[in-house]
């Protein structure tokens, strides 16, 4: 788990497990690269990589938008002339079922969640069969099992697990892995950015003691622990592989 004079690029770091994975990166010995839209966040996540390691470089961008995804990988390039590591982290939540969504809310989640994803890694693999490195994607527990109410959530989460397996295979012969980590419900801010008010997030948490196997959601440092894990040469024969961090929920069903 040594990241010395490796560069790693992760896109929504500004908040949530995007934050954490900045710092468990930084504690590891990683030169940064941090993208997020709320600069004023990104830049108190840099304070927090700068205390326990190298000074991140930023660069504010909303990846949905392919002109800012250029710049991204452009400041990017400039700043290190390599990438060891891509963690396409940067994602979104809306509530809505086919009854009440829209095409606008499906474009919004699936340009940000997949169509910025397979745009970012489009331009970061030349580069990563360079160094074999390799790519961890912020997939869900949606991605792998079917909930209610969140439909162009659920289905771009699909999307991003089948595009992490196939390129997988796509970039093994060049000695590049692909994987993906998928959360249950982490404590974080993104379904209250969805749409849930406090009351109903702190009544959609004490739910989560029945939904989750192990009687708990989970934190932010769970799932970054988790991807600093397959970035790492401790997985290095680990590739196309989606990782349940979700406290055994895609095991479970109704009784």
């Amino acid at each position: 788990m040594n990241f010395d004079s490796k560069v790693v690029l992760i896109t929504g770091a500004s908040s949530g497990i995007g934050a954490a994975a900045a710092v468990k990166f930084a504690e590891l010995g990683a030169l940064l690269i941090l993208n997020g839209r709320n600069e004023e966040n990104l830049k108190s996540v840099a304070e927090q990589c700068s205390a326990v390691g190298k000074e991140p470089h930023l660069v504010i961008a909303d990846i949905s938008r392919e002109d800012d995804a250029e710049r991204l990988w452009q400041q990017s390039l400039k700043k290190y002339n390599k990438l060891d590591v891509l963690v396409n982290n940067a994602g979104i939540l809306e509530i809505g079922s086919i009854e009440n969504t829209s095409l606008g809310q499906y474009d919004r989640v699936m340009n940000t969640n997949l169509r910025a994803v397979y745009h970012l890694t489009m331009l970061a693999v030349p580069e990563l069969v360079k160094s074999k490195g390799n790519i961890v994607n912020v997939s869900s527990v949606n991605g792998i099992r079917s909930f209610p109410g969140v439909l162009a959530y659920n289905i771009s989460k699909m999307g991003l697990d089948q595009f992490t397996r196939c390129i997988a295979l796509e970039l093994a012969p060049k000695g590049v892995r692909a994987n993906c980590v998928n959360p249950g419900v982490i404590v974080t801010n993104i379904h209250k950015r969805g749409g849930m008010d406090e009351e109903t997030y702190q009544k959609f948490l004490e739910h989560c003691k029945t939904t989750h196997a192990l009687g708990r959601p989970g934190n932010v440092e769970e799932v970054a622990n988790a991807i600093a894990f397959l970035a790492s040469d401790l997985a290095t024969f680990t590739t196309g592989t989606s990782l349940s961090v979700d406290g055994g929920r895609h095991a479970m069903c109704p009784r």
